[in-house]
């Protein structure tokens, strides 16, 4: 018997959803690109999230891993869901918490990011390891977001505005 309810656990996995979670990056990268006036790591951003089912498509094919609930059905590792989730959760935090001051954008993206996991394993969607292989495959994807967003705001100091020229 589960502890928590199905409703519960079904609507954390939505989180994970393409429809839920694409929007909230999307959003992130237009705040970033408008605030900060700089395209790269909106794009790095995007590229990232591109990135994210031509890594885990593949491996599911070749892993052929079935599911808890559905042993006859295969292509559970890794999971998707959730690097669709860590990608677009923490992508948009590391888009937009620069702006924020504060970490809870951050604290925010891991919460998300860690109910959609829970909720994928918890309801029987997932193994713990089709998640943990998911935010294993996804750090690199995550690191190269975050290298291109510092990159762009140490450069940003020394580089002249088109609108502003040099000081």
């Amino acid at each position: 018997m589960r502890t928590v309810p199905d409703a519960v656990t079904e609507r954390l996995s939505d989180l994970g959803n393409v429809q839920v979670a694409v929007p909230v990056l999307l959003l992130a990268m237009a705040y970033a690109v408008h605030r900060a006036r700089r395209w790269r790591p909106a794009l790095a951003a995007a590229l990232a999230m591109a990135l994210v089912p031509a890594l885990v498509v593949p491996l599911k094919a070749w892993t052929a891993r079935p599911g808890p609930l559905e042993p006859w059905a295969s292509g559970y590792f890794p999971s998707g869901h959730t690097a669709t989730s860590a990608v677009a959760y923490v992508g948009a935090a590391l888009l937009v918490g620069p702006y924020a001051r504060r970490p809870w954008p951050m604290a925010a993206a891991l919460l998300l990011a860690g109910a959609t996991a829970t909720g994928l394993v918890l309801r029987g969607f997932h193994w713990p390891l089709d998640v943990l292989a998911s935010w294993l495959l996804c750090l690199p994807l995550l690191l190269f977001v975050g290298a291109v967003s510092r990159s762009t705001r140490g450069s940003s100091s020394r580089t002249p505005s088109r609108r502003t020229g040099p000081s």
